[in-house]
């Protein structure tokens, strides 16, 4: 079928686990707060073994997952020692440095006069390590707490003319820095080689700080429920170091990857998400493992603390529809983590009433709906136009990725003009005999001045599993074995009364 009202954004996908032919890095990012970088390394290696540091790297890298190889698989690198630094060099390092010497401020006197004054450093307030603690499961407010046990551990100590004051006395004036401080993150590597060799070796690693995600905005006209699609994705990048140049891939999926401080595997929640092919090309997708890749057809510079945003997908003319659904039980907050034979023998558990009405917005990601395309987790926003033209938010939610044929559903509120009502009217027991019957009455208004509205409504038989319908005003459908639903189509201004009884045994 043809896709011309689908804009699907897309560009050549190539597997880069392999030699970069250039200097400019590549990126696959993760929806789940990590991404993989790959780079060159240009190397001019000694016969035995070298020293090589390399400090193009992030606040972030994990040094275990590092991968240092000859793409082309004709020099043998054995590294012998590897080191990662990430501290680079600050004033509070500095201070850390220096404590219990003494250095120079600079302060500024009367008409900014400038003025050197000698302090000794008695304590620097520099807190380290609050990386590491976190890779050894502790989170930021035990850092927090631990750190508070020391009293102003924050604030330095200096002593000047053999008073202590806790703050600086001006801009401190360190000596020349030393062989061991670094001016941003490092690795050392001993590498050895049986020959010399002049190469450009891949270096591959997982870093953290880096994230995508997916946001729809999908807009109605004034009347009807036919929606445009628009997709973006946002890449965040707090990695501590700027990529210029990369090729940037997206990696959407549950991919299984430990968090720091676990030692067990930790299922994500998601969707699956996917984008596709169109006129003008700046994403493209294709299914990669069990997960979806999308890769930005042009290289693209991602600075550090900067968030980027890429359009991915545009559709038109997506058939949706507007579904009503009342659920009017209300479970108070007492009952959560009841175990079945407690509701059984609780005669009180399910009868008080929720009056509200949900709004849910529904379509088919089909190309029969012109859309067809795997949709990645993320949020998804509700417009409409007024009257006067103007666009106006309805309601937004988060999708699961979401594969194509399958139907999205999203919750976008509660209605103003329709209200259900729900009471029980009898119940009746007998446990010696392991029967019970429970009849409800539900009231459903439609306040709307012209619009007829179908209202789903969901009773859920909570009771038992062994259940019958005894009476009923209205058909219903079985939903699963402990749901029905009634559908009752109410005219406006008017009022509709649904009325079952369920009779349980066991």
């Amino acid at each position: 079928m043809s896709r011309r009202k689908l804009t699907k954004i897309v560009a050549a996908i190539f597997l880069i686990f392999c030699c970069v032919s250039s200097a400019d890095p590549s990126l696959t990012i993760y929806n789940q707060n990590f991404a993989v970088v790959r780079e060159k390394v240009s190397l001019d290696l000694k016969k035995g073994t070298n020293e090589v540091k390399f400090n193009d790297i992030t606040m972030h890298l994990e040094p275990d997952s590092v991968v240092l190889r000859d793409p082309k698989g004709k020099v043998a690198l054995q590294i012998l020692e590897q080191n990662y630094r990430a501290d680079p060099i600050s004033q509070g390092l500095l201070l850390s440095i220096y404590e219990g010497k003494e250095i120079e401020f600079l302060t500024y006197g009367k008409d900014n006069e400038r003025k050197i004054v000698k302090g000794k450093i008695i304590r620097s307030g520099y807190v380290p390590h609050q990386m590491g603690m976190q890779q050894y499961g502790y989170q930021y407010a035990q850092q927090q707490s631990y750190y508070a046990g020391y009293e102003g551990a924050g604030q330095p100590i200096i002593e000047v003319e053999g008073k202590l004051r806790f703050s600086l006395p001006g801009e401190p004036l360190f000596p020349s820095l030393t062989d061991d401080t670094i001016l941003k993150p490092a690795i050392d590597w001993k590498i050895r080689t049986s020959e010399a060799a002049k190469l450009d070796a891949e270096l591959n690693y997982v870093t953290g700080g880096m994230s995508w995600k997916a946001d729809y905005s999908m807009l109605a006209p004034e009347k009807g429920d036919t929606l445009d699609l628009i997709g973006w994705v946002t890449m965040d990048n707090q990695t501590g170091r700027t990529f210029n140049n990369a090729k940037i891939k997206l990696m959407a999926g549950d991919v299984s990857k430990i968090q720091p401080g676990q030692e067990y595997l930790q299922r994500s929640a998601g969707y699956a998400m996917e984008m596709d092919k169109a006129m003008a090309p700046t994403v493209s997708e294709k299914a990669f493992e069990e997960y979806h890749l999308y890769t930005l057809s042009n290289l693209t510079t991602l600075r550090d603390r900067e968030t980027k945003q890429v359009e991915f997908v545009r559709a038109d003319g997506i058939k949706g529809k507007t579904i009503y659904v009342y659920d009017g039980v209300k479970i108070d907050r007492r009952y959560v983590g009841w175990d079945s034979d407690s509701i059984r023998n609780n005669k009180e558990y399910g009868t008080q009433s929720n009056p509200k009405v949900w709004v849910m917005k529904e379509f088919k990601n089909t190309e029969d709906n012109h859309l067809g395309i795997p949709l990645p987790k993320g949020t998804m926003r509700f417009y409409r136009k007024d009257d006067d033209g103007q666009l106006e938010f309805v309601g937004e939610n988060v999708i699961d990725h979401t594969p194509k044929d399958e139907k999205v559903r999203v919750y976008t509120g509660n209605a103003f003009d329709l209200v259900g009502e729900r009471r029980r009217t009898d119940f009746k027991a007998d446990y010696n005999q392991e029967w019970m019957d429970e009849s409800f009455e539900i009231k459903i208004r439609n306040h709307k001045e012209k619009d007829t509205v179908e209202f789903r409504v969901v009773e859920h038989l909570y009771r038992w599993t062994n259940w019958e319908i005894a009476e009923k005003s209205n058909d219903f459908e079985k939903t699963d074995s402990q749901t029905i639903e009634f559908r009752v189509e109410v005219p406006p201004g008017e009022e509709r009364v649904i009325t079952y009884k369920v009779h349980y045994n066991w």
